[in-house]
């Protein structure tokens, strides 16, 4: 039975909780300084999501799926948000493998580049919401 998690313009968003994701715990000793990095594009997107700030979403920061450390994941929704700085255009492979990694889970992933998150915040965020809408409508 399909459950309703929030609504955005309009919009009944569903719930699509993808359940026993794979975790590599040897990776959760790098969580910590990950936080404290306070990369500034990550900071902007926590404070807009934080605290169920945006729809009524419950955001993780820096979760472990796999191998992988990714930037932000709504459980409810299955959904990761990655924060593409500098660094990633030197690994754009390793970004497209990672990506459908994380896909064939059955996860959805919405990215956003640094330069973005720093210049245009508000568009970005109406951006997502617009994500949202298209993969998990009711």
């Amino acid at each position: 039975m399909d459950e309703i998690l929030t609504e955005i313009n309009g919009t009944s968003i569903r719930i699509n909780f993808v359940a026993n994701l794979p975790y590599n715990p040897h990776l959760k000793k790098l969580l910590s300084g990950k936080r404290k990095a306070g990369i500034l594009s990550e900071v902007l997107f926590w404070q807009q999501v934080r605290a169920k700030t945006f729809h009524n979403m419950d955001f993780d920061r820096q979760r472990i799926i796999g191998n992988y450390i990714v930037d932000f994941y709504v459980k409810k929704l299955g959904l990761v948000v990655e924060i593409d700085g500098w660094s990633h255009d030197a690994k754009q492979v390793c970004d497209e493998e990672r990506q459908r990694y994380l896909e064939s889970l059955g996860l959805k992933v919405f990215r956003i580049t640094d330069f973005d998150m720093k210049n245009n915040l508000q568009i970005v965020m109406k951006d997502l919401e617009n994500f949202i809408i298209q993969h998990y409508r009711f």
